[in-house]
């Protein structure tokens, strides 16, 4: 049953399906949709057009659903998808879109540490761990199993590859490709993110194809294009960890690759 604390607010619209909890003093929007086994603890705030999947946990004083901070904002219905499992801890904010029709999507299984901020228009994949007082300026995508450190930002229209980290306290200024490691302010490859690829069933050959790919382009003092030409006609291109280097490398991007 849909449990909803005599203190919380539920405006009139709000969509809540069976099992929803909304803890005291929390407030739910008149066009928010909230899916089976969602809890919004106490005091935490789901505004906006927003869509909550099943399962998420929404810990106290966090806003989901707020108005763009763009100053290109002109009004109109501007929306947030949410997916599955996700964990928004205390005082995590997710952000509205900017133009009418437009959403902030984030997907399943992503874990949003305390203070951190999800800016409008986002893109955010599945498995993410964000660390605490980190942010995403607008327009991020972030692909899945993605690691960003405690107090890193993520500048507007960057990309963060999958199973990539930005490390604690660093500045991301140009997109991070697959599988590598991020440091500094502002920030430069440093290394593979080895680890997250052990912990995610990556075979001995696909990590040292990935450190390959990673001395062939950072170390090798090739430029950009001339390092993605080698990697296309190397002995690992089939490999489907280069392959997704080399897509990720090729797809146009408005920041450029770090």
């Amino acid at each position: 049953m849909t449990k909803v604390h005599p203190t919380a607010i539920v405006e009139k619209g709000a969509q809540l399906d069976d099992g929803v909890e909304v803890g005291a003093y929390a407030y739910v929007g008149s066009e928010v949709s909230i899916g089976s086994g969602t809890v919004v603890a106490h005091h935490a705030t789901v505004d906006g057009y927003t869509f909550l999947g099943r399962d998420n946990q929404i810990f106290p004083y966090a806003f989901i659903g707020g108005k763009t901070h763009d100053l290109k904002y002109k009004g109109g219905r501007t929306g947030l998808k949410i997916g599955d499992r996700n964990v928004f801890r205390e005082y995590t904010t997710a952000h509205l879109a900017t133009a009418d029709g437009g959403f902030t999507i984030i997907g399943n299984d992503n874990n949003i540490l305390a203070y951190s901020h999800i800016a409008h228009d986002c893109f955010v994949g599945n498995r993410l761990v964000m660390s605490s007082h980190a942010a995403l300026g607008g327009h991020v995508v972030v692909e899945d199993y993605a690691v960003i450190g405690w107090g890193s930002g993520v500048h507007q229209f960057c990309r963060v590859g999958a199973y990539a980290m930005l490390s604690a306290s660093s500045k991301l200024v140009k997109d991070l490709p697959p599988f590598l490691m991020a440091d500094g302010s502002p920030a430069a490859v440093c290394a593979i993110n080895k680890i997250n690829m052990q912990r995610n069933g990556f075979s001995q050959d696909e990590i040292e194809t990935v450190f390959s790919a990673f001395k062939t382009i950072y170390k090798h003092g090739l430029s950009r294009k001339h390092a993605i030409e080698e990697l296309k006609i190397g002995a690992k291109s089939d490999s489907c960890v280069m392959k997704r280097i080399i897509e990720f490398a090729e797809t146009p991007s408005e920041r450029g690759l770090l």
